[in-house]
């Protein structure tokens, strides 16, 4: 551990003077940075709250501490998913103690002054910190792409720092913080991979979770990939390998901030590895996201991270006549569901069959049937997680695939593309 060389106003925080709370965040703070190795703290820009849902009473109490010796956010935060959908109560299986528990969690957070997105993709919702920004994010998938796709700072901050580091403006400086811990160290050559292939959303949660396996927490940067990538396809992407691994920052040549060339992500050194997925590797790994075999599935679910506009449009068009034969679920936040809303958009959905679940998700809370079965995804967070969190076994594959077994009760993918 190390000494943290504090400023005159961080001081102050830490003896009381701006009250109980913020003394309290910046002790815990403090602790934090002098376990970690920090020599010192930075201000940060705005926060992702994680720490919302509801896991047992401890969290609960935590919060309402917060708020009853008066603390409030002191940078904007947004606030990642709870354990309710509070728009549609009657999705999650949630009753009695432990539903007013989650309430009173969510609650809390919002009376600390944490603006209630309840989503795990605040960078849909408007809140987008700019390069070099430094910013205290929990929620890994929002830690992968604010380092990665927006080129912000932040290390994978866990429940309750993140609210503390709201709560005095502050972070340790340590870790992706620092200049030096961003460049990359491993070079990924995505060259043997067909074209094709990379151009097709179903191949970034593969490549993603074959990346976290691969590199763990080192910080990589892929090339060959088109410069075409879009937003979904890298959120998809950095979800997976945060999800396989403890990926928080990867570089793509070419197309992410910190990575204009592959010199220039590497800082100009020598790579401590090259490695090269083939085509073999790849398809192994997208085997590894299915645990039930081809054949009868009982619910689709996608949405994570969740669901942008842009996916919702091509789902929308992949939509049968007829409604789906399986329950079909798509998780998203409030802000692109009250863009349905407005957009009169949402009854088309709805009539094929397809459930919104805002403000949470169905592997953190009870929505799916309490029967069991097989889930179908095209997410691979929700494949990683699926199996331990819902006792469902699950089968990965593209979107166009979700809504074709999605009509037929029966897995039915596009094998062509991993040929």
């Amino acid at each position: 551990m190390s000494q943290l060389h504090l400023t005159a106003g961080e001081t102050a925080l830490l003896l009381g003077e701006a009250g109980p709370a913020p003394r309290l965040a910046m002790a815990i703070v403090v602790r934090m940075g002098e376990i970690l190795g920090a020599d010192s703290l930075v201000e940060i820009t705005s926060s992702h709250i994680d720490g919302c849902l509801y896991h047992g009473d401890g969290g609960v109490e935590f919060a309402e501490r917060l708020v009853d010796l008066g603390g409030a956010v002191t940078v904007p935060a947004t606030l990642n998913v709870g354990a309710l959908d509070l728009l549609n109560p009657a999705r999650v299986r949630a009753h009695g103690r432990r539903r007013e528990m989650a309430l009173r969690q969510m609650r809390a957070y919002e009376a600390l002054g944490c603006r209630p997105t309840w989503t795990c993709a605040p960078y849909q919702a408007g809140h987008r910190p700019a390069p070099g920004e430094h910013v205290a994010w929990g929620e890994s998938n929002a830690v992968c792409f604010a380092n990665s796709v927006l080129g912000a700072r932040t290390n994978r901050y866990g429940d309750f720092m993140d609210i503390c580091c709201a709560i005095v403006g502050r972070a340790p400086r340590t870790g992706l913080h620092l200049r030096d811990q961003r460049r990359a160290t491993v070079v990924v050559d995505t060259g043997a991979l067909a074209p094709e292939l990379k151009r097709r959303d179903v191949f970034y949660p593969v490549l993603g979770t074959w990346l976290g396996a691969a590199v763990d927490d080192r910080v990589a940067v892929v090339t060959g990939l088109p410069e075409s990538v879009a937003e979904d396809q890298l959120k998809a992407m950095g979800a997976a390998a945060a999800s396989s691994g403890a990926v928080g920052l990867f570089h793509i040549e070419g197309v992410t901030p910190e990575a204009p060339d592959l010199r220039t992500a590497l800082g100009g050194a020598n790579p401590e590895a090259v490695i090269a997925p083939t085509p073999a590797e790849l398809r192994a790994t997208r085997d590894t996201l299915s645990t039930a075999a081809a054949g009868r599935i009982d619910a689709v679910a996608v949405g994570s991270p969740h669901f942008s506009m842009a996916e919702f449009a091509r789902l929308e068009a992949l939509l049968p006549s007829a409604p789906f034969a399986v329950p079909f679920y798509v998780c998203t936040g409030r802000s692109e569901y009250r863009q349905l809303e407005t957009a009169g958009r949402l009854r088309r959905f709805a009539d094929a069959g397809v459930e919104i679940v805002v403000d949470t998700c169905v592997v953190v809370t009870p929505i799916l049937p309490p029967t069991g079965g097989v889930l179908m995804t095209n997410s691979g967070k929700f494949a990683h997680y699926t199996p331990s969190n819902t006792g469902y076994g699950v089968v990965y594959g593209s979107l166009e695939d979700c809504v074709r077994s999605a009509t037929r009760a029966r897995v039915m993918r596009d094998e062509a593309l991993w040929s």
